[in-house]
């Protein structure tokens, strides 16, 4: 007896085969052992396409979203990103023969490459700020690793003795909602949290100062003349050093500026286009330091321990993660002018 049901293409290449090699229709279905019909379905196939693949139709219910509909649903979603579940569903069904629930709306999208996520956040860039941002790429375009390897990168960071996490899921049943396991409990403001000003280059870190205080133009004034400048003078002697910090009023204030002006025969301050913090390779060194307080078996309870914990983080940083966040500058560079001076995946 033949072999019921569809054959596969491995079984299929050997009916070719034997018809090829010149046995009859009746000598192949004795020796492969499927009927005659199969055999001589399967060489006509193939001599009419050179296909050994299955060309059965798959089975199961026939899908409600065809390629028409699939498109439409695209158009939805570009139009709005924030629709929920139902909106699309409802949106999708408005002059629709057919309408489809909710679930089935869900395995499309999910066929379709769209999942639900939490967006990432980016920071508002005016048309003015992306043309300073276009601009400072152009003019950077074609610096290699090495002379961003010249640049010292600073900024600011609070980090919160006490942070909220949405992203915490809990296990509990209807009437156990006040349960004081079930529960996250929040301060006010967090419970206070310590500010630090770091800087750090390719060849090392630099120090990671805490502010005790509002940082103004004064206390800012401290940290350029006590930190940067010995830094900067010990770390590139033959004043071929570049200083990067961002457009915060106090880095803008006229003693500041003064300051650079009386020492620009020993470094150069980067020219630094507003609302950049994906060109500052720093702000990663910040999330390394967040995400090691998280880790942490025991957490703070105070801010002093806080502050211990954030000075012994930076300071075990290694020096392949900095040095690949400098080498990550043309990278960063390329993706800014693909965006035309927009917001960049860094």
């Amino acid at each position: 007896m033949g072999k019921k049901g569809d054959l596969s293409n491995f079984e299929r290449g050997m009916v070719v085969g034997a018809r090829r090699a010149g046995l009859s229709i009746s000598q192949s279905a004795q020796l492969l052992g499927f009927s005659r019909t199969t055999i001589s379905r399967v060489y006509k196939e193939w001599c009419a396409k050179e296909k050994t693949s299955s060309m059965q139709q798959s089975c199961g219910r026939k899908c409600l979203v065809d390629a028409r509909g699939q498109r439409r649903m695209g158009r939805l979603i570009q139009a709005d990103r924030r629709a929920t579940l139902t909106e699309i569903t409802t949106r999708y069904n408005r002059g629709m023969q057919q309408s489809i629930c909710e679930a089935t709306t869900r395995t499309t999208l999910r066929r379709m490459g769209y999942n639900s996520r939490r967006p990432h956040r980016a920071p508002l860039i005016s048309t003015t700020n992306r043309k300073k941002r276009l601009q400072f790429a152009r003019a950077h375009q074609n610096w290699t690793v090495e002379e961003w390897k010249n640049v010292a990168w600073s900024d600011e960071s609070r980090f919160l003795l006490r942070h909220s996490n949405g992203r915490v899921r809990i296990w509990r049943k209807q009437n156990e909602n006040m349960d004081p396991s079930c529960l996250v409990t929040t301060v006010q403001a967090g419970g206070g949290g310590v500010m630090v000003w770091g800087m750090f280059s390719w060849h090392t870190l630099g120090p990671l100062v805490p502010i005790g205080h509002r940082l103004n133009a004064t206390a800012y004034l401290s940290i350029v003349s006590d930190y940067v400048h010995p830094f900067r003078t010990t770390m590139y002697p033959s004043s071929d050093g570049y200083f990067q910090q961002d457009n915060a009023p106090c880095h803008k204030a006229r003693i500041i500026s003064n300051w650079f002006l009386e020492h620009d025969n020993e470094f150069t301050v980067l020219q630094w286009p507003p609302q950049s913090p994906d060109l500052n390779p720093i702000e990663h060194l910040w999330d390394v330091v967040e995400r090691e307080l998280r880790a942490l078996d025991v957490h703070p309870t105070n801010l002093h321990q806080l502050q211990d914990a954030i000075l012994s983080i930076w300071a075990n940083i290694s020096k392949e993660c900095f040095q690949h966040l400098v080498e990550s500058m043309p990278r960063r560079i390329k993706a800014v002018l693909k965006a035309k001076g927009g917001q960049t995946p860094y």
